[in-house]
This record gives structure tokens, C-alpha cells and sequence, in this order.
């Protein structure tokens, strides 16, 4: 597997044929005196050094035991969480994958999103059922085949259904150009931390235990444990040995937290060492330190640690919190607080430390606080409204006689059988053309897009396609100048804003990162310039085995979607 590669500062390095070399190597003494001067060369040299990045996904059912209790799961290459890809801006990867899932107790057919990825002209390729795809049916392939124009932490998860609940789910980590390389001396594989939750129920029956049932004191479980790195404990089960991430004295460590949980959040803390957050969701921040942070589902931060402190073991702390809308677990109380790992400096023993794991203190991150690095205002005039298109959403939980579930201004999001985009290439261009159910809302190529979303807090809103100004945060202050930006949005007040331009075309779902609640229909889809994704500059060009994906599904039987 391709790694991450430590990285000197852009200044004065240059990733170049398969390897680090200096700035003075490759250009005059008189350019290494200009670092802007060289970051443009720097991103000319990435171009010419572009690879193409094969990788082979292969989904089976096995047992897994990440917290000590085994159960049927869904795995690529055999493991959780899934292999980390890595690849550098401006290469292209393309992920092969084969869908060998045979266990009729959870889903058969598949797609993978790649969470944060733009995709631009690829939608096709963007992975949410029936939205950009049809699913990869059982004993079937699909080759997902994306240009890489970003940098950052981001991951990828099955989009159909709730399946990513039963472990299809890793991370991604594009690389190299970034303006805060000389803040840290490492990053590679090995300070890649993905946080999720662990489910001891395959996602079909929690999903038909939360949907179908009207009792709505009972519908909303919780996981049974949290995981570091795919090893997590429960009170009652082994207690797997516990994730170590060994430091050097002195060394600056850049840190990728990635939050691939289905209902938790986390609060990350390293014992005796603060955090300085340089990223958020793939947007460049200007550096900020504080002691802890809350990661919601789907989020992700980058921060670099300072081996600082005497040589010893180190608590990692990630306690999970979740909306308890129904019973806990009869192991919550206890285990919602075990999820921990170890920094252990060279030198240390190879024991957990002694001391028992501390409580959460010290400053926590106010997201309200992060501003991003380049071109910091929103876009739009910097008053309410002051956009070329502007969406009121207000969500909420409803029960009925047959099923409890979610609707956005009083619609539940249900999937068509037609996928979005393949409406668009077929001649939908307005929110006529799609039906009630597919809560689809028009904008057009450069419009600046101003959402409001009311509804009760801790619920993390994904887009896909961009990234996002928060306008208006869980703080309730207004901010247009340099609010923060990302693609999930923060912990909410009574309701949140979020600005962005509409220059990527496409069918763009938004949803709730809580995956039942999405699966339960709390989501829009964005169709972005849809005259534009069928003929143009900017359109979508699908190949044949993308038209074929749903003829395959849609000839199978129901027990084997």
C-alpha cells in the first residue's frame, strides 16, 4: 500500500519522480527565495508527476470482533476499517471494486461514496444510491474512477441503505501540496486515526427496528462500543489490546482525525498535549490550539501534536456521545466512555498507563472560531438573504400508523427507482420533472446558494459536490467574513446557514450524517445546473458499465438487492 510520505516544508522540497528533492535541485537560487513563486511551480510539477492509482476493493462477508464480540460483517480486503488510500493532487485513482457479499442478513447489492471528493464532471462516480448510481449488484464489478483536484483528509462509506453500519467504511488522505508543512515533521500511515462506532446488529434489523416500529421511545439504538483504528472494547467481551501510536521526543506529529461513526460523536483528547487544528474536512484553516474537540459523523480534522512531554504513556482519549432517543444499551454507561488508545513515546515501557484515563478538560474547540486559510468570506452579500438562492429547510421526526421516520419542510426523502442524474441526462430540468418524494430543488451554474436548516441540534448535515461557509453556527452568531468552511456542518443551535457557489454540476445529495435518520428520509438533493451535467462544457459523460449497473440490480430479486 502506497504511504503517506513525511514531508519537508514546500519551500524548500518538491515530491518529484517518486521522491522528495530540494527546491535548489530543480529550479535557480533565485525562485527558492520566493515561495509563491515555487508553489506555483510546485503545482506545475504535480501535474507533470501525476500518477494513475490502482486500487482493488473486494467485498465479502466475515466475522468481525473489532471490540471483542464477533459478528457477520461487511469487509473490503478482509479488514475494518477498510485499506487507506493515499494518492497525490492531480493523480487519478481508480478503485476497482468486485461485490463477493453473499449473507442475505444484510444487504447483497453495494456502492461507495468518497466523502468530501468534489467530482467534478464525474458525478457518476460520486456513489450514493440512486442518486448519481444504481448499486453494484452481487457477483458484479464497478470501476469508481476519479481526478483528484483536492488535497486534505477524507474517507470513503457504502451509500446504500444503512450497509456502512456492518463495516464498509476507511480512509483517504490526499497528498502533497499543503501551506502547513513546516508546522509539522510527520505524517504518514501510522497518525491516521479513524474514529467510528461498532454495531453488534447488522444494519437491516436496525434499520426495520427504527423505520417500522411507532413506538418511538424504543426505535433509536445505540452502538455497543467506539473504535480507534478498528479495535474498540466493551465491558462484557475480550478486551482487545488497544491501539498505540508511538511518538519521537521532540517531533511534530500531524494527526488525521476522521469520524467515521453512524450515529456517535466523539470527544478527542490527548492526554498532556494540545491540539493545533490546521484543517477541517479538507479546507485549510488558519492554525488554532485548544486541548479537545468534537468530531460529528462524517467530519474530519487534521491537527499536529508536539512530542513535548517526558517519555512515557500518553491517554487517547475519544468518549462517544449520540442522541438517545430510545433505550441505551445496558453497557452504554460504562462503555460510551472506554474508547481510548495510547501515545507512547520511544523509550516508554510497552504497558497502558498508569494512571486511570482522565476526564475531558482544558479548552474545547469552538468551530465558530476556525477561519479558512485562502479566500476566508462567504460567498454573497454579507447580509441574511443576500444570495441568488435561498432554501428554508426545517426538519423533522414523524410517527405514524405504520412507520417513524424523518421529513424535510414536511416531506420524507424517499430514493427513486431512476437515479437523479440519470433523470438529468434523460431531460429533467426542473423540480416538476422529479417526484415529491425525491425533495429535489433546482439551482442554476453560479448561483451563490444560502441554506437555513431549523431543527433540533446534533444533527450533521453532509453536502456532497462543495464545500460550505457557516454562515451561522451552534453559537448563533453571524459571521460572513471568514466563517469557517467544510462539508459537514457543526453541532447546531436552533438552526444553522450555509452559503456556497454553485460551480460544480450535478446531482448533489444533501442528507443527515446520522445514517439511519438519512435512511429514514432526512435528506434533499441538490440538482445543480442540470442543463449543464447533460451537454456543455461542464457536462457528465457516464461510460457503458455505469449504464449497465441498472439493468443488472434492477433484474435481480429482492433478496439479493
Amino acid at each position: 500500500m502506497a504511504s503517506i510520505r513525511n514531508q519537508p516544508p514546500f519551500q524548500t522540497h518538491i515530491w518529484n519522480a517518486g521522491k522528495w528533492m530540494s527546491a535548489a535541485s530543480l529550479f535557480p537560487p533565485t525562485l527558492v527565495m520566493f515561495p509563491s513563486l515555487l508553489l506555483t511551480l510546485l503545482s506545475s510539477a504535480l501535474t507533470i508527476n501525476a500518477a494513475t492509482l490502482d486500487y482493488v476493493f473486494n467485498l465479502a462477508n466475515t466475522q468481525l470482533a473489532p471490540d471483542g464480540y464477533s459478528r457477520a460483517s461487511v469487509a473490503v480486503n478482509g479488514v475494518f476499517p477498510g485499506p487507506l488510500i493515499t494518492a497525490n493532487k492531480g493523480d487519478t485513482l481508480n478503485v476497482l471494486v468486485n461485490n463477493g457479499l453473499t449473507d442475505s442478513s444484510m444487504r447483497k447489492s453495494t456502492s461507495i461514496h468518497w466523502h468530501g471528493l468534489f467530482q467534478h464532471r464525474n458525478a457518476q462516480n460520486d456513489g450514493p444510491s440512486f442518486v448519481t448510481q444504481c448499486p453494484i449488484s452481487p457477483e458484479h464489478s464497478y470501476t469508481y474512477s476519479m481526478y483528484l483536484n483536492q488535497t486534505g483528509t477524507y474517507w470513503y462509506h457504502s451509500h446504500l441503505s444503512s450497509q456502512y453500519i456492518d463495516g464498509l467504511r476507511g480512509p483517504i488522505v490526499i497528498n502533497p501540496e499543503d501551506p502547513h508543512l513546516s508546522l509539522y515533521d510527520v505524517d504518514d500511515e501510522s497518525t491516521v486515526i479513524f474514529l467510528a462506532d461498532w454495531f453488534h446488529t447488522a444494519s437491516s434489523d436496525l434499520l426495520a427496528a427504527y423505520t417500522l416500529s411507532t413506538n418511538t421511545a424504543s426505535v433509536e439504538q445505540l452502538p455497543q462500543s467506539g473504535t480507534i483504528n478498528g479495535v474498540g472494547r466493551t465491558s462484557t467481551d475480550t478486551q482487545p489490546d488497544r491501539p498505540v501510536f508511538t511518538v519521537t521526543s521532540g517531533q511534530r506529529y500531524r494527526f488525521r482525525l476522521i469520524n467515521g461513526s453512524a450515529i456517535s460523536r466523539f470527544n478527542f483528547q490527548i492526554e498532556g498535549h494540545t491540539l493545533t487544528v490546521i484543517e477541517a474536512d479538507g479546507e485549510n484553516h488558519v492554525p488554532i490550539t485548544v486541548d479537545r474537540l468534537v468530531l460529528q459523523p462524517g467530519q474530519r480534522y487534521s491537527v499536529v501534536v508536539t512530542a513535548d512531554q517526558a517519555v512515557g504513556n500518553y491517554w487517547i482519549r475519544a468518549p462517544m456521545a449520540a442522541r438517545v432517543a430510545g433505550t441505551a444499551p445496558t453497557n452504554w454507561a460504562t462503555d460510551s466512555d472506554n474508547v481510548n488508545a495510547i501515545l507512547r513515546y520511544v523509550g516508554a515501557d510497552e504497558v497502558e498507563p498508569t494512571s486511570t484515563p482522565p476526564a475531558l478538560s482544558g479548552t474545547a474547540l469552538d468551530e465558530a472560531n476556525l477561519v479558512p486559510l485562502t479566500d476566508p468570506a462567504a460567498p454573497g452579500t454579507a447580509v441574511a438573504g443576500g444570495a441568488d438562492k435561498v432554501f428554508n429547510l426545517t426538519f423533522a421526526a414523524f410517527t405514524d400508523s405504520t412507520e417513524h421516520g424523518w421529513t424535510v419542510n414536511g416531506v420524507k426523502y424517499v430514493p427513486p427507482t431512476l437515479p437523479t442524474l440519470l433523470q438529468i441526462l434523460s431531460g429533467a430540468t426542473s423540480s416538476s420533472d422529479f417526484a415529491t418524494s425525491e425533495n429535489t430543488l433546482i439551482i442554476e451554474h453560479g448561483d451563490v446558494v444560502e441554506v437555513n436548516i431549523f431543527g433540533v441540534p446534533n444533527h450533521p448535515w453532509h453536502l456532497h459536490g462543495h464545500t460550505f461557509s457557516v454562515v451561522k453556527g451552534a453559537t448563533g452568531s453571524v459571521n460572513y467574513v471568514n466563517p469557517p468552511r467544510r462539508d459537514v456542518t457543526p453541532s447546531s443551535g436552533s438552526y444553522i446557514t450555509i452559503r456556497f457557489t454553485a460551480d460544480n454540476p450535478g446531482p448533489w445529495l444533501m442528507h443527515c450524517h446520522i445514517d439511519l435518520h438519512f435512511d429514514a428520509g432526512l435528506a434533499v438533493v441538490f440538482a445543480e445546473a442540470p442543463e449543464q451535467v447533460a451537454a456543455g462544457a461542464d457536462s457528465v459523460d457516464p461510460d457503458d458499465s455505469w449504464n449497465e449497473l441498472c439493468s443488472i440490480y434492477d433484474s435481480l430479486p429482492d433478496s439479493d438487492k
